[in-house]
């Protein structure tokens, strides 16, 4: 199994539907989502249905995963002072294959390509701008396992066997 890091890049977003009507241009900020762990970016103030970010976050990842699919949900919504914040769309970015290569490679990326933003009638109603790259990590500090405890940390005790036992001789000196 291979551990590494997901990194997400937000860029922008272009023809978002507005569901402000009365007050103005929307504040459109983006929820992300992939296997339980949540990001949000900052709120575009003022920008309405062309809001850019420009942002970047990153997510622990492994391949392969309990489940095949690696999918990246983009919830858009609107910032709201006193209601709830509106739902202005939605995009599921299945991001497996740039997963497997970089498990393979070391390193992929995915330049920031254009998604559909899917509204909640499943009608498609503007695009969002992404890109992602997955670096693996390699786990040094795991080793091979014997009986629970792994070859690292076995070879750590030992060495603070010995020098406790150096320590505690008669003549109290450490070698």
């Amino acid at each position: 199994m291979v551990h590494g890091i997901l990194e997400v890049v937000l860029v922008d977003a272009k023809g978002l539907k507005s569901t402000d009507f009365l007050a103005g241009k929307v504040d459109p900020y983006v929820v992300i989502q992939y296997r339980g762990q949540e990001r949000k970016s900052s709120v575009a103030r003022e920008q309405g249905s062309n809001p850019s970010w420009n942002e970047t976050f990153t997510f622990r990842a492994q391949y392969p995963g309990a489940d095949t699919q690696h999918k990246i949900t983009l919830r858009i919504m609107d910032k709201d002072t006193f209601t709830a914040d509106d739902f202005l769309g939605e995009s599921i970015i299945n991001v497996t294959d740039v997963i497997a290569l970089g498990a393979e490679k070391g390193k992929m990326m995915l330049p920031p390509q254009k998604h559909s933003v899917v509204l909640a009638d499943r009608t498609y109603f503007g695009e969002i701008r992404v890109g992602f790259t997955f670096t693996a990590k390699e786990d040094t500090a795991r080793g091979e396992s014997f009986g629970g405890w792994s070859h690292s940390s076995a070879e750590i005790l030992q060495s603070e066997f010995r020098l406790y036992v150096a320590c505690n001789r008669p003549s109290n000196t450490c070698l």
